[in-house]
């Protein structure tokens, strides 16, 4: 990028100050008056209060309106809450009329061709801004910048922007959790803004605003799809294709202002050339900070490594993309530690300063940022040539199926082969979908599909050595995150299957499978094996048919079904049910088998005891202070709209006085139990499982129902190797307690030494994030579905003892050492910690029943290969405790 432009920076014209002004933009200058500016239409001037999202789009719409020929204005999604969710495309008058010319010029370098002057194609700048709801000065910024592009007059670098690019601005990608925001900082400010950081105003009441309604942080959801907010931005951003993307987030408000280069580590698929392109970006925003006199660090916290962020994402697709941080006001004044304040009009101001020059040096080099961005996807289809990905379609179909319309929403050419059919000496009776490496996206597709992103050898090596020294890892997010092994899926490479089969549409409905007696069957079959056929239960039983679930695998006219099979029986349901029940799996996407009679060969008849009738569960969540947002949301999300049964979150505080009687399951998310039930809670959660209910608790919420006289589980968590339980006490404890000495000892080496000084009762090292084996009980209902044992997500620091055989089933539990880690990085003392110890435990309570999770099944609703496992919990258990 040619030096030149960094000193073009400084001929910049005087700068908005840092406190609330009634100025038009952020830069003086001259301004067309049939421009609206925010004051005239929200009533307040720029950086002077928080916008709400309604006056967003007001203000959008005004901005269009005013100047139809340079802007327009597109709704890309809607919110859960119903709030339209908009991105604003600006340019010249010519390249708005061209707009549609201009995309099909970027779709035709996305398939790798060259830009030709001829052409007349510009790069498209895709700025985005304010994904976590309570990240409040970025959407302000948008609409100063906006009102910048078609306002100024006179101003070279406006006009610059103007002719050689278009400029896509999406203000606000999370108008729910802004909302949220907006409403706590309403109620809560006084007659002036106060900067005491102990204010109510400073202090948002649970969930706080970053997140969306189901309580999903929208940046990490990026590859997943399992937000309206998200779907709808990335197949936009699809049609855009831009060549540089920037996603303007806050910090706390100790900090100052970062920009890239982005952290170690680096996603081993973004390019050299994209690094040094950050590199370029970074520094000509640094010329107009030290302008301004702004502090700001580059290198540090952030990082490119988890394909789910708002910059790496869209850096795998081709993009230069950056994450902005300014540390935060989160209100319109805080004042530090050190006594200096942040103001919310100097967020505005950083913002827009940042984004501008990244649109300016976008205009400034557009010819070599669409060349560059047509070499990465050439690229990228070269790099590794050979062989697609297949996805077995006889292994979790619906989830397959899913995944593979998931993977075509992000621009991936996926394809459907029938079956039968043999690839690579493999049979696929099922079919099979395949995805060719040799894409444009072909770094996103081995991002995303490979078993295991390797994080670079010396940045492991450098952890190593700050878990020596007692000092934190430095990794942002988790490690591993490959679709197939969370969708619980068979993914294997072949070079035999490219180019074969058809493209899979992205928004075609998955077809229903049929099979089995369809003249007069006996009765349906609905084998368990996947998302799709829990949900075709659920829906069933919620239109009043009778279905029967058995826990043992059985055999019928030559076919074996799994455990967890449903069966609905002609006898047992009123006439036109089995019709109904096929109509639901043709919405659905199901298997239903028609069965010929009651007889099997093998395995319990249809009359058994091991069939428990099934209805729909009455579920309860725990909901607010002292549970963790994101895990409340997951909950409810999955068992809400993958599973399809209705959630009534109740408040923690109001659990000990709720007659738990009404529910049938009673879920405690991941939380602190004495923080968000109370004791009067804990001890009716306790009385409730006697009496016959099911309480499910995830990560903190096992651990403390584990202790305490109201324990649901016989079991504890574990220190980390080598530490000492405080119940147990030591040595120096007792010497503590009783007098002025401890015994004397020798420390002989520096492990000693380590040793000697971890705090004993400390839990292990925390894990990032990785993908883990398991291990199923085979004589357990609660593991319907998972013969093998499911890969799941392990996090975090919690290791628990197994539970004894006479208290309760460990009905998973992690594999041994050496096949533990499915992908990811753990650290060898958590390897050997976590082998062999319990992911899922289930203990009986009186006539009722305690499921315990130590990890998260529900983490950021992408890992849906574990929904049986959540439907065993609140669909089957509560059908055999009652």
């Amino acid at each position: 990028m040619p030096v030149r432009l960094v000193a073009v920076l400084f001929l910049m014209i005087a700068v908005w100050p840092v406190g609330p002004s009634r100025a038009q933009s952020v830069l003086e200058g001259s301004f067309d008056p049939g421009i609206p500016t925010l004051e005239q239409i929200a009533g307040h001037a720029t950086g002077s209060d928080i916008t709400s999202p309604e006056e967003i789009v007001a203000y959008f719409k005004a901005l269009a309106e005013a100047a139809p020929e340079r802007m327009k204005l597109v709704e890309y999604a809607r919110s859960w809450e119903g709030r339209p969710l908009y991105y604003a495309v600006i340019g010249s008058a010519e390249n708005i009329a061209r707009r549609e010319q201009i995309k099909a010029g970027m779709a035709r370098l996305a398939r790798g061709g060259e830009p030709e002057a001829q052409d007349g194609l510009v790069p498209v700048t895709w700025l985005s801004y304010g994904v976590h709801g309570d990240e409040i000065s970025s959407s302000d910024a948008a609409l100063a910048l906006a009102y910048h592009l078609l306002a100024a007059r006179g101003d070279p670098r406006v006009e610059t922007i103007l002719a050689n690019s278009l400029v896509v601005i999406d203000p606000s990608q999370n108008p729910d959790g802004r909302n949220r925001f907006v409403q706590h900082y309403s109620q809560a400010r006084g007659a002036v803004p106060i900067a005491d950081p102990s204010a109510a105003e400073h202090d948002q009441q649970w969930p706080g605003g970053r997140f969306n309604h189901y309580l999903f942080d929208l940046n990490r959801d990026w590859f997943a799809l399992t937000q309206p907010e998200t779907r709808g931005k990335v197949a936009a951003i699809g049609e855009w294709k831009p060549v540089v993307l920037v996603d303007a987030h806050e910090m706390g408000g100790e900090e100052t202002y970062f920009f890239p280069p982005s952290a170690d580590p680096f996603n081993p698929n973004i390019t050299a050339t994209q690094r040094e392109k950050q590199v370029l970006l970074g520094r000509n925003h640094a010329a107009w900070f030290d302008r301004i006199g702004q502090v700001y660090f580059t290198r540090e916290v952030y990082d490119a490594f988890y394909p789910g962020y708002g910059d790496t994402w869209p850096t795998l697709k081709g993009a230069i993309a950056s994450t902005f941080e300014q540390g935060s006001a989160r209100g319109l004044v805080y004042r530090r530690r050190d006594g200096s304040e942040v103001t919310y009009a100097e967020g505005v101001r950083n913002h827009f300063i940042a984004t501008l020059s990244t649109a300016l040096t976008v205009a400034e080099n557009a010819e070599a940022f669409l060349r560059d961005y047509a070499a990465y996807r050439r690229s990228a289809r070269a790099e590794r040539p050979g062989g697609s990905y297949v996805i077995d379609l006889g292994t979790r179909r619906w989830n397959a199926e899913a995944l593979g319309r998931r993977l075509a929403a992000q621009g991936i050419e996926t394809r459907r082969i029938v079956g039968p059919v043999t690839l690579c000496g493999r049979d696929y009776p099922s079919g099979a979908l395949t995805v060719d490496r040799a894409q444009g996206d072909g770094r996103l597709i081995r991002s995303l599909l490979d078993e295991s992103t390797a994080l670079p050898a010396d940045f492991v090596r450098r952890q190593e050595q700050r878990r020596e020294r007692g000092q934190a890892h430095e990794l942002y997010d988790t490690t591993a995150w490959s679709v197939g092994m969370m969708s619980g899926l068979a993914v294997s490479v072949c070079d035999a299957a490219r180019g074969r089969g058809d493209i899979l549409d992205a928004s075609s409905p998955i077809a229903p499978m049929r099979s089995g007696n369809d003249a007069d069957p006996f009765g349906v079959a609905v084998p368990w094996t996947d998302t799709g056929q829990a949900r075709l239960v659920v829906a069933a039983l919620a239109e009043g048919l009778v279905g029967r679930a058995t826990a043992d695998a059985f055999q019928s006219d030559g076919r074996t079904y799994p455990r967890g099979t449903v069966v609905f029986a002609r006898g047992e349901n009123a006439p036109g049910a089995l019709r109904r029940l096929e109509e639901l799996a043709q919405t659905i996407g199901a298997e239903t088998v028609g069965l010929a009679q009651g007889w099997t060969q093998s395995g319990p008849n249809l009359g058994s005891a091991s069939f428990v009738r099934l209805s729909n569960p009455r579920v309860a969540l725990v909901w607010g202070d002292g549970t963790a947002p994101t895990s409340a949301g997951a909950w409810r999300y999955v068992v809400e709209q993958r599973l399809g049964l209705p959630v009534v979150p109740i408040r923690g505080d109001a659990i000990g006085r709720t007659i738990l009687s009404d529910y049938d399951v009673v879920i405690v998310p991941d939380a602190d139990p004495l923080s968000s039930l109370g004791g009067a809670g804990i001890a009716a959660l306790r009385s409730y499982a006697g009496e016959g209910g099911v309480v499910v608790t995830v990560g903190g919420s096992t651990v403390g129902f584990a202790q305490g006289k109201e324990a649901l589980f016989s079991t504890r968590r574990e220190t980390v190797l080598g530490g000492t339980p405080r119940e147990t006490g030591g040595e120096a404890e007792d010497g503590d307690e009783g007098g002025e000495f401890v015994a004397g000892e020798a420390i002989p080496d520096e492990a000693a030494y380590r040793a000697a000084t971890i705090d004993q009762p400390a839990p292990p090292d925390e894990l990032p994030g990785a993908l883990v084996r398991t291990v199923a009980d085979p004589d357990s209902y609660l593991s319907s579905g998972y013969e093998q044992g499911p890969i799941v997500v392990a996090e975090g620091s919690t290791v628990f003892r197994p539970l004894n055989k006479a208290d309760g089933i460990n009905v998973l539990r992690f594999a041994g050492p050496d096949r533990l880690v499915a992908s990811g990085h753990v650290w060898d003392e958590n390897r050997l910690q976590l082998a062999y110890k319990p992911y899922m435990m289930a203990q009986p309570v009186g006539r009722g029943l305690a499921i315990g999770f130590t990890h998260d099944p529900t983490t950021r609703g992408y890992l849906d290969g574990l929904d049986l496992l959540i439907a065993n919990a609140v669909l089957f258990a509560p059908a055999r405790t009652r």
